[in-house]
């Protein structure tokens, strides 16, 4: 039987709550892109499965991304899964002002004109469907049109804070 939780060291709710919690929370790290004017792209560990039928996914993006106003209008996105040695690309991909898309990122349009990064684990092109408002934030709900589940790898994960690779 689990403990119960020790009520005298629980902190109200706030961001620095909510941080520090998901701290623990190892998460997968995917790519989500779009094209734009220009093509668009951010790291996203928010990515969820969430039907089989139809196939749908989400993922959050905040609402002061530079992304967002390409991915408010979109029909489609490109949502990538990076294995442990594409550390660098999740780093790029989350840095503010970078240019995501110039080299050594190598990508390529596929299908919906959705820029598709190259070497990646797996990847989805999906047609949202809903933007649900949350906060300062969108939950995106995408219907998952086509992919490819690429070959097995180990994925890139992120927990404490910092990209990990999982260990054996």
């Amino acid at each position: 039987m689990a403990a119960t939780p020790d009520l005298g060291t629980a902190r109200t709710a706030s961001p620095d709550l909510l941080r520090s919690v998901f701290r623990r929370h190892a998460a997968g790290v995917a790519v989500v892109t779009a094209q734009g004017e220009q093509p668009v792209g951010f790291t996203a560990t928010s990515l969820n499965s969430v039907a089989a039928e139809p196939p749908l996914i989400s993922f959050g993006v905040g609402t002061s991304s530079s992304t967002w106003p390409v991915i408010a209008e979109t029909e489609y996105v490109g949502v990538h899964i990076l294995g442990e040695h594409q550390e660098e690309l999740a780093a790029v991909f989350a840095r503010s002002g970078a240019d995501r898309f110039a080299p050594p990122t190598t990508w390529h349009p596929g299908p919906g004109n959705v820029p598709l990064l190259d070497g990646v684990l797996a990847w989805l092109v999906c047609r949202v469907v809903a933007r649900i408002p949350a906060a300062d934030h969108r939950i995106i709900v995408a219907e998952v049109v086509v992919g490819d589940p690429g070959e097995a790898g180990r994925p890139l994960l992120y927990h404490q804070g910092r990209f990990k690779a999982l260990r054996d």
